[in-house]
């Protein structure tokens, strides 16, 4: 039987396992923690979709143009169009499995009004879309799981893909409850680990996403593609432990902007874009707020309590609890925060990558959003690019012959061994921590040659004490590994940043406000014995 191992049982993890199943393949599903503290858990606002009661004078075409307009026409139209065209079918299998959207009197899906978009195409779940999502997919891989054909591999972590001439086999994987390292050989391999927030500190995601996974395959030759393209979300809770992301949702619903000057309200995106202006994309809206230089606020306290008991729920819940504010009467301090990655690991339209049987789904791989996501596109793309990994992975012969990699796997346990068991001046969580600051401070909403260089600088210096540093055996042998892979995708993504002389979607240059016609190209970086190579894929590759 063909089998295949997925690393991640978010919701693109886990639609790609499921619709593996569905087609007689077996899967071993990887996650250090169940599905319901998956990142996609998060996901509040909704999915966009033109469906056949389209309203509003709506099409496929238009969610197409918007998309790619909204990615500063740097996603590959092929990619887009079967994005857009396939996300009724999405939304009409997501129903299928048990997931519950907001609908009106008459049963159909209602739509809410989403950045970017000039029509009302997001479908949603109150302000829990991710988690219903979820849910739903969790009853449906346990059915699976009860017909043998999904096997769950909880507590487990990613170590490194098992790659030889260019053909991937499997995963090596982590278990420090179970002794270590363990192999699982597969026909397919595919990776649904999410974005790179704990790469930058305190972020709107979860720090289950730390970006290894990307680092770790990028050291072993996969290529990654538009990691300078990072988007702030612009509305955010700042709390102790995490910036709480105020769901696109309350915009959506009819939300302002504002901020206080002579004791009156500025509402500064309508003023300088119209009635539609607090439903500019992200890039947009974070910049704006980052220019006021002062507190920004968002209110929703006009709107019905009612309506914001019907579909902001989780929001004023998370206000109150958090802050002490209820959004239906009060203003939500708020302020940009690192939110997703359009960057990740380079794919083709089957989203396999540059690696043979190494594929990528979800916030991981790198293939729909160009410059800039569009807020609702992330769960459509987390789910179809599930979908279409499935096909393309049951549709190929099985049975290659396997090279050996026991000595490998036996040279990767000897690593390990040697880091561990000692204390140390310099432990693995104070770098990452400093690597943190590094970036959330040199990658920020505006960036210059001066920042991005300091950036590379402190990242080599420590690139270049992390092999050389014993650890404390008490420290989990995960984040004693992970720390050269996490480095390395730092370095990557100030390179990428670097390069980019223009500013175009998240990525501003103040040096470079300009956008280029000739820089309209997606960036692909590889690493080759310690070089790392950016170039543009003038050619369009990943797009083939």
């Amino acid at each position: 039987m063909k089998n295949a191992v997925v690393i991640g049982s978010g919701i693109s993890g886990m639609t790609c396992a499921v619709k593996l199943a569905e087609k007689g393949v077996s899967v071993v599903l990887v996650s250090p923690f169940p599905s319901e503290r998956s990142q996609s858990v998060m996901a509040a606002g909704g999915i966009n979709a033109v469906l056949p009661d389209n309203g509003e004078g709506d099409s496929v075409a238009l969610h197409i143009e918007e998309t790619l307009s909204g990615g500063g026409m740097l996603a590959g139209r092929k990619a887009v169009t079967g994005l857009c065209e396939g996300a009724a079918v999405v939304i009409e299998y997501l129903e299928s499995i048990g997931t519950v959207f907001s609908t009106d009197e008459s049963g159909r899906p209602l739509r809410r009004a989403f950045g970017g978009q000039s029509k009302r195409r997001t479908c949603y779940c109150g302000s829990s879309t991710g988690k219903q999502i979820v849910s739903a997919l969790i009853m449906e891989a346990r059915r699976y799981e009860a017909a043998g054909l999904i096997k769950r591999r909880l507590w487990s972590c990613f170590h490194s893909a098992l790659i030889k001439d260019g053909v991937c086999y499997g995963a090596l994987l982590f278990d420090e409850t179970a002794g270590g390292l363990t192999a699982e050989y597969a026909d397919a391999l595919v990776i649904a680990a999410g974005g790179q927030n704990a790469l930058f500190g305190k972020t709107t995601g979860s720090t289950q996403c730390d970006g290894y996974t990307a680092g770790k395959l990028f050291l072993q030759g996969a290529e990654l593609k538009n990691l300078e393209f990072i988007q702030y979300h612009p509305t955010t809770l700042e709390t102790p432990q995490k910036k709480m992301l105020i769901s696109e949702a309350a915009r959506g619903e009819g939300g302002r902007l504002f901020y206080i000057e002579d004791g009156r309200r500025v509402y500064f995106m309508e003023d300088r874009y119209g009635p539609r202006g607090n439903l500019m994309t992200r890039d947009v809206v974070s910049r704006e707020i980052f220019s006021c230089g002062r507190q920004v606020y968002l209110d929703v306290s006009f709107l019905d309590r009612k309506l914001i008991g019907r579909r902001l729920p989780e929001v004023r819940e998370l206000c109150l609890k958090y802050a002490g504010i209820d959004i239906a009467s009060q203003p939500v301090p708020v302020s940009p925060s690192v939110h997703f990655f359009m960057g990740g690991l380079a794919v083709r339209l089957d989203h396999e990558t540059n690696i043979r049987n190494l594929f990528a789904v979800g916030e991981c791989a790198s293939i729909y959003h160009g410059a800039n996501r569009l807020g609702g596109n992330s769960l459509l793309a987390a789910v179809y690019g599930g979908m279409v990994a499935a096909d393309a992975i049951a549709g190929r012969e099985s049975g290659t012959v396997r090279p050996d990699f026991s000595a490998y796997i036996e040279d990767e346990k000897r690593a390990l061994s040697k880091l561990y068991g000692t204390k140390s001046s310099f432990p693995a969580e104070y770098i990452r921590g400093m690597a943190a600051e590094t970036l959330s401070g040199d990658l920020g909403i505006v960036r210059d040659e001066k920042t991005l260089a300091k950036g590379i600088k402190d990242i080599d210096y420590y690139l270049s004490i992390a092999g050389k540093i014993s650890y404390d055996s008490s420290v989990m042998m995960y984040s004693i590994y992970s720390l050269t892979g996490i480095l390395s995708l730092a370095r990557a993504v100030l390179v990428c940043a670097l390069g980019r002389r223009e500013s175009r979607g998240s990525h501003y240059r103040s040096d470079h406000p300009e956008t280029l016609p000739e820089m309209g190209y997606p960036t692909i970086i590889s690493y080759d014995g310690g070089r790392y190579a950016a170039r543009l894929d003038r050619e369009g590759y990943y797009e083939s």
